[in-house]
């Protein structure tokens, strides 16, 4: 698990792929300490397994679904990264609960600046959306940020100098695709509440008729 607290910009230095194998080379340093082979550092919001360590940085295998749902499949050497090791179990929540699993893509609509902040408009596919709530919480390239506006074809957020100093939310530009992960609770509670609506529909108890008879 992790929380969306990006702890350093890492940068690919080699792409391999092939028809059997997709690795990513990633040079870092501070994500290294402690780090093992078999850990998971999320790339960009990926959580991915570290399969080697070596001086000043590790790589990582990349799956075909993750490289279909993610920007993964566009890096190249040189691209810069958000890299976050898993949470430690004495760690300090900073962000948000977020697994690693990026649930698709939006495309930067907007850039904007406000003062000393950022406003940057997505567009994003409805099966996203739904899941983006105002006030809630949403994960953009493995950031924890906050969701200011929601509509049926986009969302905004606003970031801080200090979050676009130190990810590579600060370089990104309109027309650039971004790693999207919705919150998490929010699809575990619509999961659990389906047989509840199910049960109800059958027995022909609603919600009104509940209300109707003081419950």
């Amino acid at each position: 698990m992790f929380t969306g607290i990006v702890e350093e910009i890492g940068t690919i230095r080699s792409v391999t792929k092939d028809s059997k194998r997709f690795v990513l080379d990633i040079g870092c340093s501070r994500v290294l300490e402690g780090t093992k082979e078999g850990d998971s550092i999320a790339v960009n919001g990926v959580c991915l397994t570290v399969t080697t360590l070596h001086m000043g940085g590790f790589t990582a295998d990349v799956m075909p679904e993750t490289a279909h749902r993610s920007n993964i499949s566009r890096m190249s050497g040189g691209t810069r990264v958000n890299l976050e090791r898993a949470m430690a179990a004495d760690g300090r929540f900073g962000g948000h609960i977020v697994s690693g699993h990026v649930d698709g893509m939006g495309t930067i609509r907007q850039v904007e600046e406000d003062a000393n902040a950022v406003w940057y408009t997505v567009d994003a596919p409805p099966e996203l959306l739904h899941y983006i709530v105002e006030k809630g919480s949403i994960t953009i390239d493995g950031i924890s940020l906050t969701v200011a506006y929601v509509d049926d074809a986009c969302f905004r957020v606003s970031i801080i100098p200090h979050t676009r100093a130190v990810t590579i939310l600060g370089a990104r530009k309109p027309g650039d695709i971004v790693n999207l992960e919705n919150d998490i609770i929010g699809k575990y509670v619509e999961k659990l509440m389906k047989p509840m609506e199910t049960k109800k529909t059958d027995s022909g108890i609603t919600e009104a008729f509940l209300l109707e008879n003081g419950f």
